[in-house]
């Protein structure tokens, strides 16, 4: 999924997806096609503003509704307001038509009831199942049961790093290892200037980079029967590794607890920070005013070794989903818009602005998709990727947990140690928000 939550909006989130998933959503009455001609779309946040997002998607709303007759009304939500909207209208019924969704949030949205199945019949209205990633699609919902939305833009974390900067420092080549990383973050770590940038109160940043650290630890935050596991030995590990990058290696700066807007993609393309942990950062960069030649790319580090599977996992399955509400007035409009937006054509307009990889497989083929840059995310979601927990209580999860990491950044920045005993206290009230099983 894409950027930023307000950590605020955490008790909302669980509060209403309690209640959503408990009386089934707002989908009882079911869909029709009682209004034809037009279509409304809640837009995922993905470029450096709304206002950039505007001028990427209208000329292809305008290209769809020459093209079927139907008009979209869009509204781009921000990602600190779109899962509260979205569980809002779960449970009133009255959401949009299509909708983009993170794709984490997928088997909990799906478990609200109010989504529209992709069963084969309805992957056959946009060309088939087939058509998508196997990554891309582990992520659309819980094993074993017809995704609740298909896959519209794929994307992979990945290393940013200034090359003006590595070379002042006399540092050859980008960090392997998250040894090499501290060690080199702490020569560029000087003169105002940090070695790596970081958004502390973003819950949903948190919980990536946490879930990368704790499969890396062996560790994974749910048992194999769903239920929450926050405080084994592995995933305490991982946070403490991850907020001690600011609190113990010091390479962090002590304000970046409080970003949460993308402050950290800004403060790397005006040169304040010489490395970014980032999911396809080219064209937020670009549109900051950072030269591709300024920085360069490579795979999230690992704790030993080279990126792959198992402990060496080195990003989630960063993606967003496109979903349809079952009590639009307009199903068959609306699948006539995803399987437009999810056309090879549109696949590599809107893939190349946002700077992400198609998660259709003829489209991710294109030449125009085989820069260098890409190479590594293209090979990080096919080596090296996992998928979040795909259960009904993911979202709770990650409100909980990230805002957990969060409360210990604010502590690292206040100048206290971040100890086993102080990240396992912020997991275990984490773990109390959880629903019981």
């Amino acid at each position: 999924m894409r950027r930023i939550r307000a950590a605020a909006a955490g008790a909302v989130t669980i509060s209403l997806l309690t209640a959503a998933t408990a009386c089934g959503g707002g989908s009882s009455n079911g869909g029709s096609n009682d209004s034809p001609k037009t279509l409304t779309y809640w837009a995922s946040n993905q470029g450096a503003s709304i206002e950039i997002d505007k001028k990427v998607l209208q000329p292809e709303l305008d290209k769809f509704e020459k093209q079927s007759g139907i008009k979209v009304k869009v509204e781009v939500v921000p990602w600190s307001d779109l899962l509260n909207r979205i569980l809002t209208a779960t449970t009133s019924g009255q959401g949009p038509d299509v909708l983009n969704i993170g794709n984490t949030w997928s088997a909990s949205l799906q478990a609200t009831g109010a989504l529209l199945p992709w069963d084969a019949k309805n992957f056959a209205k946009i060309g088939g199942r087939d058509r998508f990633v196997d990554s891309a699609l582990g992520s659309t919902g819980a094993e074993g049961k017809d995704p609740a939305a298909v896959p519209l833009y794929s994307m992979a974390y990945a290393l940013y790093y200034n090359k003006k900067s590595f070379a002042d420092a006399g540092i050859a080549k980008p960090p392997a290892t998250w040894d090499e990383l501290v060690a080199d973050g702490k020569k560029l770590s000087k003169g105002g200037k940090w070695g790596l940038g970081a958004e502390g109160s973003n819950v949903s940043e948190n919980i990536h980079h946490v879930f990368v650290f704790a499969k890396q630890h062996g560790a994974d935050f749910f048992t194999a029967d769903g239920k929450a596991d926050f405080t084994n030995d592995g995933v305490v590990a991982a946070v403490q590794q991850y907020v001690g990058l600011m609190a113990k290696d010091k390479i962090i700066a002590p304000g970046n607890a409080e970003y949460a807007q993308n402050q950290s993609v800004s403060d790397f393309a005006k040169g304040k920070n010489a490395m970014l942990l980032w999911q396809s950062a080219s064209a937020n960069l670009k549109s900051q005013g950072m030269s591709e030649d300024a920085y360069g790319i490579a795979p999230v580090p690992v704790q030993s070794g080279t990126p792959g599977t198992g402990a060496n996992v080195n990003s989630m399955v960063a993606g967003i989903n496109l979903a349809v509400f079952k009590n639009s007035k307009n199903l068959d409009g609306a699948a006539k818009f995803v399987k437009f937006m999810t056309s090879d054509a549109e696949q590599k307009i809107l893939n190349t602005a946002y700077s992400s990889i198609p998660p259709v497989k003829t489209a991710q083929g294109d030449a125009a998709f085989n820069t260098p840059s890409n190479a590594v995310l293209k090979d990080t979601l096919a080596q090296s990727a996992a998928a979040l927990p795909q259960v009904a209580d993911e979202s709770q999860f990650e409100t909980a947990v990230g805002t957990a990491v969060k409360e210990l950044f604010a502590a690292a920045a206040a100048g206290h140690a971040v100890t086993t005993d102080s990240v396992k206290a912020e997991l275990e009230k984490a773990q109390q928000q959880m629903p019981k099983k």
